[in-house]
């Protein structure tokens, strides 16, 4: 980038790391979302919740079936789309 461009777009600087932070977040978020770890901890805090009585066998079969499509799903979904925003 040269000297004037950089001057003459130096009043963007402030969107640009709005956008990037906003990448950084979504890019955390997903991670979190998609760990396999992560979803095999919370099915395992399910079948404990299941265990004990503290959740339904309706809510379990539901929140199991919806941790384990999280867990299968195509290693490149997800990625950078914003797929389901304001379904």
């Amino acid at each position: 980038m040269g000297l004037v461009s950089g001057i003459l777009t130096l009043p963007l600087a402030p969107v640009r790391v709005v956008l990037w932070l906003g990448e950084v977040l979504r890019d955390q978020a997903e991670h979190q979302l998609y760990d396999p770890n992560v979803i095999r901890r919370q099915i395992e805090e399910l079948e404990e919740a299941r265990a004990e009585g503290r959740i339904s066998e309706e809510d379990a079969t539901q929140q199991e079936e919806e941790l384990l499509g999280r867990l299968l799903r195509p290693s490149g979904a997800g990625g950078s789309t914003t797929a389901g925003a304001g379904d």
